[in-house]
């Protein structure tokens, strides 16, 4: 059948009209799901590292990592749980000084807690975000240096005071020399003065001084 040249031009119109619709249609689809990506729970669960926060830096690295070592690394490689030295009991503490949550097993870091030393190592770095974000935020905007930033971070790794601490108060007044003799205040667990705690304290001090 012979389609009359007014048809066709009808039907071809008819034809581009379809096929643009399907190409805007087409368009909006893949707007719609780039936009609504979800969330992976690693996103969701990993501390924020917004370079609005300022980082420890290697010489803060390496003090925390002095004191807290990686204790209990059994023959097969993994790292297990140990009590804490002034209580004998809570908080157990696994790797590089992690206590709390166990997010690799579930539940809280106690006996029979067993992690590999990548695992340690991991949680070390979301903590040593976390930490460095809480002094950050205690300190506003303190003139601080690099050294007295990782001593302090390292004070609030080991205690989680720095929120309360004289020692916070003072700094953020100016009173740098006052400041640092607050340190060896902190040199208690459980009731009782530990020696590892009164080298701590001094190391901290010493590297908050550092010019």
């Amino acid at each position: 059948m012979t389609i009359p040249q007014n048809h066709r031009s009808i039907f071809d119109s008819i034809r581009d009209l379809v096929a643009r619709g399907m190409q805007v249609a087409h368009s909006v689809q893949t707007a719609d799901i780039g936009s609504e990506t979800p969330v992976t729970d690693k996103a969701k669960d990993d501390p924020p590292t917004s370079s609005k926060h300022r980082a420890v830096g290697p010489q803060g690295i390496a003090l925390i990592k002095r004191f807290e070592g990686c204790a209990r690394l059994r023959t097969d490689g993994m790292v297990e749980a140990y009590p804490d030295p002034g209580t004998g009991g809570d908080p157990w503490t696994i790797g590089w000084g992690s206590t709390g949550q166990d997010q690799y097993s579930g539940g809280r870091i106690g006996p029979g807690t067993v992690w590999s030393q990548e695992q340690c190592d991991a949680r070390l770095g979301r903590d040593l975000v976390r930490y460095a974000n809480d002094v950050d935020r205690a300190l506003g905007d303190a003139p601080t240096s690099q050294q007295q930033f990782d001593a302090l971070v390292s004070f609030h790794y080991n205690t989680g005071a720095i929120g309360r601490a004289t020692l916070t108060r003072l700094h953020k007044a100016g009173e740098v020399a006052v400041a640092a003799r607050e340190f060896a205040r902190w040199n208690r667990a459980g009731g009782r003065v530990l020696k590892g705690l009164v080298r701590r304290r001094a190391a901290e001090a010493a590297l908050y001084l550092a010019q």
